[in-house]
């Protein structure tokens, strides 16, 4: 039997995620862009407190060269997670040139749920939920060496938890 310990909670949450180190906690209609961290990091996306789920039939995401990111309704109802508050865990490392980071992620994963044309296919999930501008994202700054070990142990406790991976998580990270 798994025990609650800081370092393997049995849920993950706003509460969790914030004994972790996450900040933010902003909802995407209030996100100002300017006070994300451009250091590289992890983020979650959450429900907000009553959120009702209601899928919509075509994404109010980007076509990112021309491929469409709705999903049949059956597929996203066999992805939610009922009980789950965590919708999806991304990374961001620093890039090549050391300029990408939480703030150029994030800008780029807003932007796809504004309809644009961006490379953000993770998470796509998320943009074709009724009223996703309510939905609350975090994020956790961390070394770059830290970030794909941390992304994948989040998708791993997630798992463990929850037998499978966040709603938006198409893809386990690896480490």
């Amino acid at each position: 039997m798994m025990r609650r310990t800081k370092e393997f909670p049995l849920q993950i949450n706003k509460q969790t995620l914030k004994e972790d180190g996450f900040s933010g906690f902003r909802s995407f209609k209030e996100l100002d862009i300017n006070r994300v961290p451009q250091a590289p990091g992890i983020y979650a996306v959450l429900k907000p407190e009553g959120f009702e789920r209601l899928f919509l039939a075509k994404s109010v995401g980007g076509r990112f060269k021309r491929r469409n990111p709705s999903l049949l309704p059956a597929a996203l109802e066999a992805e939610w997670i009922e009980d789950a508050d965590v919708l999806y865990i991304g990374k961001a490392g620093p890039g090549s040139t050391g300029n990408r980071g939480l703030r150029k992620r994030i800008q780029e994963f807003a932007d796809f749920g504004q309809g644009k044309p961006v490379g953000h296919w993770g998470g796509r999930l998320i943009w074709q939920l009724s009223d996703s501008q309510s939905l609350v994202i975090a994020w956790k700054e961390l070394a770059a060496a830290e970030v794909n070990a941390a992304e994948a142990a989040y998708h791993a406790k997630f798992i463990s938890t929850y037998g499978r991976l966040p709603f938006a998580n198409l893809v386990q990270a690896r480490a």
